[in-house]
């Protein structure tokens, strides 16, 4: 099979299974985990018919991808509601009747339920998808862009028709996420800044640059020469970019200056009043300390005074000489030392009579009443 070929057999098998969830109205993601499943399932297994074994054919492929994809993504629907929708967009008839007596209800019935064990194993059992969609609606929600319809469609155009094509084995759904930004961003002008450390908006999502143009490019060879309908423009039109291009000069990107900018009016009003407010509770902070330097140094010299109070110079009078003694130096040093050795300057111990305890005074004697005095009186007569 040529790849031509496999590229038509690939998008009739997504375009059935948009269809048919289209009928069943089923969500956008459902249908993109259905049309990954149908990709791998592709990817590992070949749709030409060999000797002895008929290869299945792309519908069937795509009916049994949906049906899987429906209870992966808690989308589930009943199997005759699915069953009818695929006969209907099979046969290209919106009309038709299709019920359990039926030949066609049993055949697709037991093609779904049969190939379901095949295209499980065929997969690996690994179910987990990380749809492409949800990481772009965090993207247009960071950059605050989600009500830009303009570019909001051309990023979700993108994302859908990555599931007509193989981009979904070629990268991971990060990279096809800052694609379809890239992709609108470039079609409709728009620039996203640098973050704080100066970096482009794809390095701060962990998104390398050459991947994502190689993605952008990938998409722009299939959708470049499609036919567009009247009064629309394609977003993949001057779409291809060099992978190895310089990132500065990427129209995407809006480069953050480096040196700061040059302060308005009011900006240095604003600092101008910060300075003196800054400057005022520094004046009061330094007048604190001051007073507090200024209560240590008195309490110091009060301590110190107060050491020194108990050998005081004497008192000199105006016009003395320092060398000079005083006329009552020598007495007074004299009745010092003999203070100190504990005698009175007459001879008489002061330390004893300072130790000998105090006699208490006499006590009077009480006064006498009326009777003893006149039996004093008459004894004394």
């Amino acid at each position: 099979m040529t790849p031509e070929k496999e590229k038509e057999m690939r998008g009739k098998g997504v375009n059935f299974i948009m269809q048919v969830g289209i009928m069943l109205k089923l969500p956008q993601l459902t249908l993109s985990t259905a049309s990954v499943f149908f990709n791998r399932f592709l990817m590992r297994t070949s749709v030409i018919d060999k000797p002895g074994m008929k290869a299945l054919h792309h519908y069937q492929i795509g009916a049994t991808s949906l049906f899987l994809a429906t209870k992966v993504e808690e989308n589930c629907r009943r199997m005759k509601e699915i069953i009818i929708a695929c006969c209907r967009v099979a046969q290209k008839n919106p009309n038709i009747v299709i019920d359990e007596q039926s030949k066609d209800y049993w055949r697709w019935r037991d093609t779904i339920l049969y190939n379901e064990d095949i295209l499980l194993e065929m997969l690996c059992f690994d179910l987990t998808i990380e749809a492409p969609h949800k990481i772009l609606f965090d993207f247009l929600k960071y950059y605050s862009v989600e009500h830009n319809k303009k570019l909001r469609n051309a990023a979700w155009a993108f994302v859908n028709d990555s599931n007509l094509t193989q981009l979904c084995l070629l990268f991971n759904s990060r990279t096809i996420a800052a694609a379809a930004l890239y992709c609108a961003a470039k079609h409709c002008g728009v620039a996203f800044a640098d973050d704080d450390a100066h970096r482009p908006w794809w390095t701060a999502q962990c998104v390398a640059l050459p991947d994502m143009r190689r993605a952008c490019n990938y998409m722009a060879r299939c959708y470049e020469h499609t036919p567009v309908r009247a009064g629309g423009d394609s977003i993949y039109v001057g779409l291809h970019t060099p992978e190895d291009g310089d990132p500065a000069l990427a129209k995407t990107r809006l480069r953050r200056s480096r040196t700061p900018p040059s302060p308005t009016p009011a900006d240095a009003k604003a600092e101008r009043a910060l300075s003196a407010a800054g400057s005022e509770k520094g004046g009061v902070k330094r007048e604190r300390e001051d007073g507090r330097n200024g209560d240590d140094n008195g309490s110091e010299r009060r301590r110190e005074s107060g050491d020194n109070r108990g050998h005081a110079a004497p008192a000199r009078f105006d016009g003395e000489d320092p060398g000079q003694d005083h006329p009552g130096t020598e007495e007074r040093e004299a009745k010092r030392a003999k203070l100190e050795a504990g005698a009175e300057p007459n001879g008489q111990d002061v330390k004893a009579e300072e130790i000998a305890p105090s006699q208490p005074p006499e006590e009077s004697a009480p006064p006498k009443r009326g009777d003893d005095l006149s039996e004093e009186g008459e004894l004394e007569e």
